[in-house]
């Protein structure tokens, strides 16, 4: 799974509009993601009888991925940050795949070591693949859901535009299935700063 192409339209358009003299208000993050996840499949019993018994079989997935944000600064240190991430595991092989859509508010505490806070609303999609294991069938459900991200991180300063993040944790809740899945997440890349 690749970076979304509309992101890359985003990212080239900032920085095509970055202006010197606004030094520093747009910073660009990419890099590894992980989420520790909660991920329900419909596993149906093989048989021969028309209506095979189904149970709905909870997992908990090691995802990888991307992850990828842009933060506008506005005011003093107060940014608007949009964030996308795309990860992805299988199980019984069953490949499953989560992507996030996330805007919101970002307060950084700027300097050689710079932390920063965050509260990010929007969207997630999950897709289950199908598979079949072990005389059952796994999977195949797509679905939508409201999600939230709350955390932070810390960026270290290599270069006057360039930033290291070590670490990026977030408390990552989704609704799939009409339940509440927490989550975290763990994140770490590289920071540009125009």
């Amino acid at each position: 799974m690749g970076i979304p192409a509309s992101f890359l339209v985003l990212l080239m358009a900032i920085l095509m509009t970055a202006s010197p003299a606004r030094s520093q208000s747009v910073e660009i993050f990419g890099g590894y993601s992980y989420v520790r996840a909660p991920v329900t499949y419909v596993r149906t019993s093989l048989c021969a009888i028309p209506a095979c018994p189904s149970t709905n079989n909870t997992a908990h997935l090691n995802l990888n991925g991307w992850e990828a944000s842009v933060a506008f600064k506005f005011i003093g240190p107060l940014a608007f940050a949009t964030d996308f991430s795309g990860t992805n595991s299988s199980f019984h092989g069953a490949n499953t795949h989560l992507q996030t859509y996330l805007a919101g508010p970002q307060l950084r505490f700027p300097g050689p070591i710079s932390p920063f806070v965050h509260a990010l609303f929007g969207a997630a999609h999950e897709a289950i693949g199908s598979s079949t294991s072990g005389g059952f069938a796994y999977g195949g459900t797509t679905q939508n859901s409201f999600a939230t991200a709350l955390g932070g991180g810390l960026d270290l300063k290599v270069l006057p535009f360039i930033s290291l993040r070590p670490i990026q944790f977030d408390y990552l809740m989704t609704n799939f299935n009409s339940t509440h899945q927490n989550q975290p997440r763990v994140s770490a890349g590289l920071v540009l700063r125009f």
